[in-house]
């Protein structure tokens, strides 16, 4: 058994969010399928919450910058949703990878909120979201240089090091969810209030098709200022 953890710290300055944690055992990631239109019909959908321009004139943009204005970040840093939608909104769209990482990414087009996937299997004893020390090691997906963390950042990590920098940023390529991945764990946070209800529909539409297309019943966890730790 292994916990997921969020530092004092964390809900100083975010007193009001809502994390979901989902764990989903026994995945085969090779031999299931995701359906393409469901990622295209979500780039499509993903539009209507970034309806003005320039981008970053949106409310869950604004969000999202504020929330990252209360830590040091990475020069550039924006979190994942805003790379997202961004994308949606250029007439790029998300792309697909493989059939788990299509599914959440079409979640968190649908609604908007940042997604984040690592495997189970590959992460060294807990997890916790806490504030850097700085200088912690993190190896992002698709790089061969250390991107050490800075100190005060917000940051998912394990016993090893870091596995998410900049909070909903990058995620660590030692444990990012694969073709071949079996036993995961996923987090949606959500800093709005007013986005609760919509949260709670963007988790359910994840735990539907984790049952649909990959036959697995989920585990859902909430956490938040008053539920500050889990088991898993």
């Amino acid at each position: 058994m292994a916990r997921f953890m969020v530092d004092p710290q964390i809900w100083r300055l975010f007193p009001t969010t809502k994390i979901a944690f989902v764990t989903a055992r026994g995945i085969d990631n090779e031999h299931h399928t995701f359906p393409a239109e469901q990622l295209a019909q979500a780039n499509m959908n993903a539009v209507k919450w970034v309806p003005n321009d320039p981008i970053s004139n949106n409310e869950i943009i604004q969000s999202w910058r504020t929330a990252y204005q209360q830590f040091k970040t990475k020069k550039g840093a924006r979190s994942a949703i805003e790379n997202l939608l961004k994308r949606a909104k250029n007439g790029k769209g998300v792309t697909p990878i493989n059939p788990i990482v299509d599914m959440y990414n079409t979640v968190s087009l649908n609604y908007a909120f940042p997604l984040g996937s690592q495997d189970m299997d590959k992460i060294v004893g807990d997890i916790r979201l806490t504030m850097a020390a700085g200088g912690e090691n993190f190896l992002p997906i698709g790089e061969t240089e250390n991107m050490p963390a800075l100190p005060g950042e917000v940051v998912y990590r394990d016993d090893q090091d870091i596995i998410s920098r900049c909070w909903a940023w990058r995620d660590s390529g030692r444990t990012e969810t694969t073709s071949t991945s079996k036993n995961l764990v996923f987090y949606m946070e959500n800093i709005d209030p007013k986005r609760h209800e919509l949260h709670e529909q963007a988790v359910k539409q994840l735990t539907d098709y984790l049952k649909a297309y990959f036959e697995v019943d989920a585990q859902t966890y909430w956490l938040d200022v008053d539920h500050s730790e889990i088991t898993f």
